[in-house]
Parts: structure tokens; sequence; C-alpha cells
């Protein structure tokens, strides 16, 4: 079962939510007091799961969740009383996984932390996929860049720019991006 993180953003005592969670088989970890206090409770605890308890999310709370999610992204349970669409939207792009409107049913739990956990791997394997991509066509632009280099300063084909380079990345054990970019800063150094 996964380590949950409460947060209690709300005045309420979260008892019965750390209750329901204990006898549900969850390992429950010290409350973070205020949401202030996630990023460094999220990164000292590390938890599987973050659940939030607030009547309504205040934007510090919003602005922490965004800051935990850059730094440290864990899938996030919110329990609110704010059913407002633009409160909702805000809260998930800030990262929240799932945001539940509704009073804390202890059978609904499992289920509940069951999706965001699913939903946040699917979300992290996309962000992962587009990071690739990203990278890889930052690599083609950087080795683009280089074999236009290569072929003005060298009088290369393009084809023989790309051999050069390639020759080069495979002697020295890069990538061929990294050469590219290597190239490309010497470039600059050059002139």
């Amino acid at each position: 079962m996964p380590r949950v993180l409460l947060v209690n953003d709300t005045d309420k005592p979260i008892a019965d939510l750390r209750e329901a969670l204990q006898q549900a088989g969850y390992e429950v970890l010290a409350d973070a007091a205020h949401a202030r206090a996630l990023l460094h409770a999220v990164e000292s605890q590390r938890p599987d799961v973050v659940i939030i308890d607030t009547e309504s999310p205040s934007r510090d709370t919003l602005e922490q969740l965004a800051v935990m999610n850059a730094a440290a992204p864990r899938p996030v349970v919110m329990f609110s009383d704010a059913a407002d669409n633009a409160v909702i939207r805000a809260a998930v792009g800030a990262g929240v996984t799932a945001y539940v409107v509704d009073t804390l049913a202890p059978e609904k739990l499992a289920p509940i932390i069951d999706v965001a956990c699913a939903r946040f791997d699917e979300e992290d394997k996309l962000r992962r996929r587009l990071a690739d991509v990203e990278q890889q066509l930052a690599d083609r632009k950087a080795i683009d860049r280089a074999k236009g280099w290569l072929m003005d300063k060298r009088g290369l084909s393009e084809t023989e720019a790309f051999e050069l380079l390639r020759g080069q990345a495979m002697k020295q054990g890069l990538k061929l991006g990294d050469m590219a970019r290597r190239l490309l800063s010497m470039s600059d150094l050059l002139g």
C-alpha cells in the first residue's frame, strides 16, 4: 500500500481521515501542518501519495502544489467543498491528480487513491515521452546547425559534414547531439 502524506488546509481535524486510511492499510506519514510545508514534507518524507483536505484551495496552497509538482511530483488527491469549475481547473493545473467534491467516505478512499496513482503514472509516462521528443528535436536542430557550420567552414557536402560529426562523436564516446553542441560552442568562440 502507498505511503500517504496528509495535508490539512482547513481548521477541521483530519483524525477521521487518518484513521480511515490506516484501517484501509495505508501507511500514513506525519501531517504537514500547513500547505506552506508541502514541498519540504514531500522531499523529507517521500510519500507515494499526497492527500489534501481543504474547504477551498487557497492561492498559496495551489502555488505550493505547483512548486511541489515541478520539483518532486507525486499523485495528489484533494478533498474539497468547493465545486466551482474555476477552482477545480486551477487545482488540476497546479498538479492535483484527483479532485473530490464529496464527504470523505472511508470505503471510497482506496479506489480514489488507486485512480489518482494510475492517472499520475500515465501522465508521468507522457511527460517523459514529451521530454524525449523535445530532446530529439533539440538534438536534430544542433546537428543541422553543426553540419551547416562544417559545410561552410570546411567546404564539405552535407553527407561529409554528417560523417565527420558522427566520427568525432564516436571517437569521444558522445551522443551525436552532444557532439554537435560542443562543436557549436567552439564555433562561437572561434567566430
